[in-house]
This record gives C-alpha cells, structure tokens and sequence, in this order.
C-alpha cells in the first residue's frame, strides 16, 4: 500500500478535501480525485464518473450557493475514510429531486449526511454518499 493512503496521510487528505468543499474550489475537489472516481449520491439517485463529476458537484455548489459541511465523525483507516457530516446551506435556489422542484424559500436548511471514501495512492476513488433527502425535502416545503 502506497504511504499516501496510510491513516495519517488519508488524515491530512481529507481534512484538505473538506477544506475544498467548503470553500468550493472545484478545481482543488478535481485535482483529489482518481481519473476514472465515481460520484454516486445513493439517495438523490445521482451518479458522476471522472470528469462528468466537476459538473455534478458545480450543480451543488449552484444550487446551495453556501453550503457548509462539518464533520461530527471521522473514521480513517488504511485506504478508506468514512465520515459522518451535516450540511447546512440556505435555500436561495430552486432544488430539484428528480420531478419535485422546490422555488427558493430563503429558509436555512441543514441535515445530515454519511460518505464512504476509498482512495488510490492518495486519490478519491470514490464517493458514496448518502445524505437525510426526507429531511431536506420537508424543510424546502416538499413533504
């Protein structure tokens, strides 16, 4: 196993991948991540492979103009790092799930969320994340 993807490498790793997130530099979140990474949001049903990925993750970033996640629980072991997280953004634009489209409420918005992240010599692999869809969907007005 390369040194890269050692706990406290992946450590320091992440910790620059959230840092990136929160400031939504999608140049920095790109450069992370392996050439073939699959995005895949378990429960928006929304997937991304290499590329295509900087366009999903650009349509978050639209979408909730000020997202911020803080991280409540990390775990990092030897090539993998799981983390529980909550976001929370205000909803100044309208926010699609699948046919349900909400109109901007303006109202702040949080809800929690889990990813699971294996990595390649010190790259995101993958990011599976599965996030409180029903949370967000009652806070915009949808349920």
């Amino acid at each position: 196993m390369p040194d890269n993807d050692t706990p406290p490498a992946l450590k320091e790793t992440i910790d620059r991948y959230n840092e990136a997130w929160n400031s939504h530099d999608l140049d920095v979140i790109m450069s992370m991540h392996a050439p073939d990474m699959v995005f895949e949001n378990h429960t928006a049903g929304e997937s991304a492979t290499g590329e295509e990925a900087r366009g999903h993750i650009g349509a978050i970033f639209e979408t909730w103009p000020d997202i911020n996640f803080s991280t409540r629980r990390l775990y990092v072991r030897d090539g993998l790092v799981v983390q529980e997280w909550t976001a929370t953004a205000t909803h100044a634009k309208p926010m699609r799930r699948g046919d349900l489209e909400a109109e901007p409420t303006g109202r702040t918005v949080s809800w929690d969320g889990l990813d699971v992240i294996p990595f390649e010599d010190g790259l995101v692999k993958r990011k599976d994340v599965y996030s409180d869809s029903v949370s967000i969907l009652r806070q915009v007005g949808l349920l």
